[in-house]
């Protein structure tokens, strides 16, 4: 019901009656009032106008369950319509691995304020504090052969870069394979996990960091990392980015399984490729080399032309990819 009441208060221009929440849910008065209480001791400025109603003047950045759920209504047919929320975890792809176990469905969507196990890629830590950044992890449970789920961390990358775009206005462009970044440092990590069998998929977690309203970070980062604040000068609410996200992926995954490659999104995602048609140093197990970046392939493999003119595809699980002269 907080959800609702929320989404209701969002919605209307003006004061709305104590009696049309009453009927609109159909609750007690006394009902009403508890939750809009709940909501003033959680940070909603809600004003109480007798005779007139209730009216939502400010709202804290929250994540919640509740805020989400507000957020989401009508918004998506599956991703996020069951949320798990946590004020505080050891890391939410963990916990949505473990939702995933106990038969957790398709789009459920794990967010924690904050995080005390957080990692990225090649296991290395990611800083999660309370109260400044998402983290947040999408479980799937896509019918696909277990080699072309690695292609959902691409479909993943390219939704955040356009919900970020979109909701923040930002320039957000993609680092292949699925970092992104602005202003040539990075602003989102993304973590992809699954479960499988010999051919078949249990299920697939993905986990989303974006720095949003951190003022700074650790000396060993600080040259290669930002956040929304730092790039806007502006607090920017979480909830918001979640939800522009979880929409934009829904749109993007459902044109994946089409053809369950990334035929229909290759070209959208290399407009935002912030390596294409650039110089890039490929640092693989047992060699490096330079090479010019092409844009993906219908597999998500980054396409580079060598020295020597010859063209080959290269596959995130073996190697690296930096810029000459920087982290981009």
């Amino acid at each position: 019901m907080k959800a609702e009441i929320l989404k209701l208060l969002r919605e209307s221009e003006d004061y709305i009656s104590g009696q049309k929440l009453c009927d609109k849910l159909g609750v007690s008065r006394t009902a009403v009032w508890k939750v809009i209480q709940k909501l003033q001791e959680e940070g909603y400025q809600v004003e109480a106008v007798r005779n007139r109603g209730y009216r939502i003047a400010k709202s804290p950045d929250v994540v919640s369950r509740e805020e989400l759920e507000s957020l989401l209504l009508k918004k998506t047919k599956w991703a996020g319509q069951k949320i798990c929320y946590f004020a505080e975890t050891d890391s939410t792809n963990i916990q949505a691995k473990r939702l995933g176990e106990e038969g957790a469905p398709h789009g459920t969507l794990v967010v924690a304020d904050k995080q005390n196990a957080g990692r990225g890629r090649r296991g290395k830590g990611w800083e999660s504090p309370s109260g400044h950044s998402v983290y947040m992890t999408l479980l799937l449970r896509p019918e696909i052969p277990p080699v072309k789920a690695p292609m959902l961390t691409l479909v993943m990358a390219y939704s955040v870069a356009e919900g970020l775009r979109f909701a923040a206005g930002v320039d957000a462009r993609i680092k292949w394979p699925n970092d992104i970044v602005l202003h040539g440092k990075k602003l989102v990590g993304i973590l992809t996990e699954m479960s499988t069998e010999i051919d078949f998929i249990n299920h697939v977690v993905i986990g989303v960091g974006i720095n949003v309203n951190m003022d700074s970070f650790p000396e060993e980062i600080a040259d290669t990392a930002t956040s929304l604040k730092i790039e806007t000068g502006q607090v920017q609410k979480r909830g918001p980015l979640i939800v522009e996200i979880l929409r934009r992926f829904e749109k993007n995954y459902e044109t994946y399984l089409k053809t369950e490659d990334l035929s229909g999104l290759r070209e959208a995602y290399n407009h935002l490729l912030v390596n294409c048609e650039r110089e890039v140093q490929i640092l693989g197990a047992r060699d490096s080399y330079r090479a010019v970046a092409l844009g993906i392939n219908d597999g998500g493999e980054l396409l580079v032309k060598k020295e020597d003119g010859s063209v080959e595809a290269v596959y995130a699980g073996e190697v690296s990819v930096r810029g000459i002269y920087g982290y981009v």
